[in-house]
Parts: C-alpha cells; sequence; structure tokens
C-alpha cells in the first residue's frame, strides 16, 4: 500500500533520524516515544508524526521497544484485513523473541499471545469465532433494548430527586455491566462491587489482580453453572456450540467480550453525554432535528472511538504499508482515533459525518468487533432514555474541570457532574409490565432536513417513514427511545402530530394516556 508520504529512498526502518527541531519526545535511536514526558497528548504527537513520517510513523512503546504507529485510514484498514501480511499473535514479535519485552512490560496483558480468538489465525480462528458469532446471534435485540431501557430507569432513578449526578460514576459505568450479565446470562451478579471490580481491574491499580479474580470467578461460576444447565442466553449458546470449547476457552471468551464490551461502551455513552450536555452546536443539531441520537453516536464513534489504539498487530513476512518497508517480525498499532482524522478522508472535521459508518472504531477485517450491535444499543437506548428524563441537564462545573485519564489504549472522562431540576422516580417497568409504552415528549414533531420523506422496510412488507419526535431532551419514538442504527418514525397517515388539537376535556386526557394502535405497533416492534 501507498501513501503520499514517501522517503527518498523508497524504505525506512524503525532507526530513522527524526529531522531536526521536531518537539516530539525522543528516544536514545531518535524516535518519539508514546509514553513518558512529552506523550500526554497522543492525539497532539500522531499529528506530530502524521506531519513529519506520513500515514505510518516509528514510534517507541513503553522500556523504548519499536513500533509502528498506523495513522492513516487506509492504511488501518489495509492492515487489519490483510490477513496474509498481518497477524495478531504476538510470539512473532521480534522484540519479544529477542528478550526485549520483558514478561512485567506495562503493555504485557494486552500483547501477550492468549488462547482466544482474537489472537488465533486460521482453522482455529475460525472455529473460535465462529463460536462466539453464533452466539451473538441468538442475543435477543429487542429483549436487549428493553433490558436497556430498564436498566436506565432504574438508575436515574437512584439520583433523579436529588437534582444532581455524575453521569460516568452513577450511570456510564453501571448501565453496560447492567446489560451485559444480562446478555452473559448472570444478572444476579450484577452489583456495585462487579462495576467497582471491572474498573479496577482495567486501570490496573494495586488491587486490579484481586478485582480481576473477582470477576474471573463469577464468569467461571457461571460456566459450571451452564455447563451443567444450559439456557438461552450467550454463555450457553457458547458452550453448547458444535465448535466443542472447553470450560477454559469458554471462560476466556467470557472474558474478552465482558471486558472489552465494558470498558468500550462505558467511554462511548460517556463521550456521547459529554458532547450533548457541553457542545451548545452538538446539542442544537440534535435538539433541533437534523441528527437522532442514534447519528448522535456515530457521530462520537469517528471523533473520540472508545479505544484509540489496539495492541497490536505483527508482520508475517516483508512487506510494505503506506511507503514504509515494514519487516518480518515487526509490530504495529492499530490506531483508529488518528485513522479516523485522516485528512484525506475528513479534510474539515468539524463536516458532520452522519450516514456515514466507515469509521475505525470497531475494527475491521477477520477480528471486527462482533458484540457492536450490543454497544451501539445500550448507547443509543441509554443516552435517548436519560435524556427524555433529564431534559433539562447542565454541566454543574466549567468545561475545563473535567478531566480524563489516558493510556495508549484509550482516554477516559473522570466524571460528568451535571445538574437539573429533581425529578420524581419513574414506576418500575417490571410493575407496570414490559408493554407499557414510554411516554411521547409532546412538545413538537420535528422532521429531519431532507427533500420529501423517505422510507425504511418495515415488518410484513410494510414501510416506516423517516422522522423524529423531538423535544428538549432529544429525540424519541412515537413508542419509546431510538433504534439503534436508524432514525424514527412519524404517525401513521391521517394521524395528529403532538402538537395539533386532538380532543378536549376528558376525552383530549383519554386520548393523551392511551397509544394508538400505530405507538403500541411500533413499541412492539422496536422492541419496547
Amino acid at each position: 500500500m501507498t501513501s503520499e508520504h514517501h522517503s527518498t529512498t523508497g524504505t525506512e526502518d524503525l532507526t530513522l533520524d527524526p529531522p531536526p527541531g521536531c518537539p516530539a519526545h525522543r528516544g536514545p535511536d531518535g524516535l518519539a516515544r508514546l509514553y513518558g514526558p512529552g506523550a500526554e497528548d497522543l492525539a497532539e504527537l500522531y499529528e506530530q508524526l502524521r506531519a513529519e513520517h506520513g500515514a505510518v510513523a516509528p514510534a517507541l512503546l513503553h522500556d523504548d521497544v519499536p513500533i509502528w504507529v498506523v495513522l492513516g485510514h487506509a492504511e488501518n484498514l489495509h492492515m487489519v484485513r490483510t490477513a496474509s501480511h498481518f497477524t495478531r499473535d504476538s510470539r512473532i514479535w521480534t522484540p519479544l523473541l529477542e528478550g526485549r519485552v520483558k514478561p512485567d512490560h506495562p503493555l504485557m496483558p494486552h500483547i501477550a499471545w492468549q488462547p482466544i480468538c482474537s489472537h488465533a489465525e486460521g482453522d482455529e480462528h475460525k472455529r473460535l469465532r465462529g463460536a462466539v458469532k453464533s452466539a451473538m446471534a441468538t442475543i435477543d435485540h429487542r429483549s436487549v433494548r428493553r433490558h436497556i431501557y430498564r436498566s436506565t430507569h432504574e438508575l436515574v432513578n437512584r439520583f433523579c430527586g436529588q437534582g444532581r449526578a455524575d453521569l460516568v460514576g452513577q450511570f456510564a459505568e453501571h448501565l453496560p455491566m447492567a446489560v451485559m450479565c444480562e446478555v452473559l446470562g448472570m444478572p444476579e451478579e450484577y452489583s456495585d462491587r462487579m462495576v467497582h471490580a471491572a474498573r479496577d481491574a482495567l486501570k490496573g491499580t494495586e488491587t486490579a489482580i484481586a478485582s480481576h479474580g473477582y470477576v474471573m470467578d463469577a464468569l467461571d461460576r457461571l460456566t459450571i453453572r451452564r455447563r451443567a444447565q444450559p439456557a438461552d442466553d450467550f454463555t450457553s449458546h457458547l458452550i453448547t456450540h458444535p465448535a466443542g470449547l472447553t470450560d477454559d476457552e469458554v471462560r476466556e471468551h467470557l472474558r474478552l467480550v465482558l471486558f472489552a464490551a465494558y470498558e468500550a461502551t462505558v467511554n462511548l455513552l460517556a463521550n456521547v453525554l459529554r458532547r450533548v450536555i457541553v457542545d451548545p452546536r452538538f446539542y442544537a443539531r440534535l435538539n433541533g432535528g437534523q441528527m437522532t441520537v442514534p447519528e448522535a453516536v456515530e457521530q462520537s464513534l469517528w471523533d473520540e472511538p472508545p479505544f484509540s489504539t489496539i495492541l497490536a498487530y505483527f508482520a508475517k513476512q516483508e512487506t510494505e504499508l503506506g511507503g514504509r518497508r515494514i519487516r518480518k517480525g515487526d509490530g504495529l498499532l492499530f490506531a483508529p482515533a488518528p485513522g479516523n482524522v485522516d485528512p484525506r478522508i475528513r479534510p474539515d472535521l468539524s463536516a458532520s459525518m452522519q450516514g456515514n459508518r466507515s469509521h475505525l472504531a470497531f475494527g475491521g477485517g477477520p477480528h471486527e468487533c462482533p458484540g457492536q450491535d450490543v454497544g451501539r444499543a445500550i448507547a443509543d437506548v441509554g443516552v435517548d432514555a436519560l435524556l427524555t428524563r433529564l431534559p433539562d441537564a447542565q454541566l454543574a462545573c466549567r468545561e475545563e474541570d473535567l478531566r480524563w485519564t489516558a493510556s495508549i489504549a484509550s482516554r477516559h472522562l473522570v466524571a460528568l457532574p451535571v445538574r437539573f431540576d429533581p425529578k420524581p422516580p419513574k414506576e418500575s417497568l417490571d410493575t407496570m409490565g414490559l408493554d407499557v409504552v414510554p411516554p411521547q415528549r409532546p412538545e413538537v414533531f420535528l422532521r429531519l432536513e431532507q427533500p420529501a420523506p423517505t422510507s425504511e422496510s418495515g415488518p410484513a412488507g410494510g414501510s416506516v417513514t423517516v422522522g423524529t419526535p423531538y423535544a428538549a431532551g432529544g429525540p424519541v419514538a412515537a413508542g419509546g427511545p431510538v433504534a439503534a442504527g436508524g432514525t424514527e418514525s412519524a404517525p401513521a397517515a391521517g394521524e395528529p402530530r403532538p402538537s395539533e388539537p386532538t380532543a378536549t376535556g376528558a376525552s383530549a386526557s383519554a386520548a393523551a394516556r392511551r397509544p394508538s394502535a400505530w405507538q403500541r405497533f411500533l413499541s412492539w416492534w422496536r422492541g419496547y
């Protein structure tokens, strides 16, 4: 693969001398370090490397281990899609074979080979990933979306009466765990302690090993229970798949699914909520009907992917990428964050990416994230349901006081304090029944900005007209929050807009309480 940026010799290796006067922090060989002083803002450092080297740049990991950073969008896609040239199997990594990567290397947990589908190749990859994808395919997404909606309201009920909340610590860090415990088949394991253990394990603190052990104990109990008594959940389908996964393989893949989905979705939820609440332009587009919540989620996946880099890919043979000579055994960082802002595909970063899903947030090729639809659903439904409950939520601190914890792999918002008028708790859906239609916000119905209504295929050959019911908090469907990856449904022909008078006196009150047949149908179809 080639790039506009070439070296004068046509090849380049990891001992390239940097241009004089470069502000990036340099290692002994003149390469930019991706850690330590000078690497506090990796986004800025990546842009410096792009200006110096183009789409593929040499750099140093911790302990000054050499690595290539793939900065170009096309180059990242080429790497992850070309299994004949690049692999996730770190056992061929030259610095590891030469003993330059010690067992206690800070990134070893990310890099070390494990017997899981994301590191496997060939027939073994097909066997393991086939089992995971088949188990994913059995997930009832309508049921999952109902659980997301219910869990969101239960979480909001905890703080809605206080008028203040931290939407990271009290919401974004809890909702994905509640949903994933349900999907895996262990809803009884969801608790504040499970959330704390997962966060602690991912932070790598002094208690991370113990926290990791707590999560693994839960997965071990789940594996034993479902091996003896299968049910209709992800774990049971993974265990009973014809691939015949061992208990160790089941546990390792449960760990992979739980931690990867949890960390990614926590970051995605926090990023979307911050943008909606803090950025007036973003909020105006969402609130004005030009953007739905799913589209806001996709924009966030472009601008702030949950994982900024994925460690790592390794060259199986000598090759070329982005005009650089890549030697057999070289390591390369798959880098969604800089790849998504590649100026060759996004010359204007302020331009909307509405309708464009070609971002790198979920990877690509044989190792593309198989659970991305669940992650999108958690963000779509969770954000919309929260904004429905708290449409007046405002940032309770100065924007410049917001803090992040950053690593080479991701950037995590520490807290998102908000204030709002205290609200009464919402009645539990368990007592209301799952068929209850969430109330439509009555202020106004604003159509998307398009020349004429379009249609999406509906059930049984019908069609659904695209539109967006909207109020101060965000978009909702006539029967509930937005559906993943789609836009919303307008009232049926002849049905009055919410802003139009429908009745007077007692008849108006009764009409407000009784959903129309179309609303009830949409509610059932979208899983609410």
